[in-house]
């Protein structure tokens, strides 16, 4: 299967580079065009309908988000390809989509265009994209929505719906609002930084509660965490103090 894909960087060089790593590793990869800005490349998306797009997000008076932001429907999959930005990744992130830094990891280079590859063979609707430009849209404004991906589908839940989070070998398990529960293909670690700026901490090694859900604090077994849905979380010893602060802190 050949995969038509489009490079967008506003420097030739990385371009260049991007390039001679795709025919080395992913032949399959056909680069038809590239561009240098948002809206040279806005023209070759509209033009040349790719399957696969390698976007920068940080590109003089356009950002790769902007860019993203004037297309009508997107129907094509998306490698972000960046310089490390905290704010531009935490979105990617939350959205479970693919990026690589600068410079490019050969590995996971490869790891990206083959899960690529199998989105464009299967032709889902990629809501992914659609939850990073709500996320990107909304700022600091609106309460994000994060991407669960389970081994059946990937679910898009309110941060703000989430009650706690509680590590399963290398899955978590995400227990909801509405008394559902998510196994979810990803680490507790992975969440951890995710959603610490939306009032979660981290209780215990293995539990990362939402604040708003936590009823009292209990001294029992030396330190817990009673919920509004009466279960009980541990507190372990070197986690106590900062418990302990988060809650004092709380207006």
């Amino acid at each position: 299967m050949s995969i038509k894909a489009i490079i967008v960087d506003d420097e030739a060089n990385n371009i260049e580079n991007l390039q001679l790593i795709i025919k080395a590793y992913c032949p399959e990869v056909d680069v038809i065009a590239t561009a240098q800005n948002a809206d040279e490349g806005l023209t070759m998306i509209q033009r040349y309908q790719p399957d696969l797009l390698f976007l920068d997000i940080q590109m003089p008076q356009r950002s790769g988000f902007d860019l993203l932001a004037a297309i009508p429907q997107i129907d094509f999959e998306i490698i972000f390809i960046t310089a490390y930005d905290k704010y531009g990744i935490r979105a990617i992130k939350f959205s479970a989509l693919d990026y690589l830094l600068k410079p490019i990891n050969i590995d996971e280079f490869k790891a990206a265009v083959l899960k690529a590859r199998k989105k464009i063979e299967s032709k889902k609707h990629n809501l992914s994209i659609e939850n990073l430009l709500h996320y990107i849209k909304a700022g600091n404004t609106a309460i994000p929505k994060i991407a669960l991906p389970t081994l059946k589908e990937i679910m898009y839940v309110k941060v703000t719906d989430i009650v706690r989070c509680e590590a399963s070998n290398s899955y978590t398990l995400f227990y909801l609002q509405n008394g559902e529960q998510v196994l979810v293909c990803k680490t507790l670690r992975e969440f951890a930084d995710l959603l610490k700026p939306y009032n979660f901490i981290r209780s215990h090694q293995s539990h990362l509660v939402n604040i708003n859900f936590i009823k009292s604090y209990l001294s029992e077994d030396g330190g817990t965490l009673l919920l509004i849905n009466a279960q009980k979380v541990p507190i372990s010893r070197q986690n106590r103090e900062t418990v302990k602060s988060a809650l004092n802190n709380i207006v």
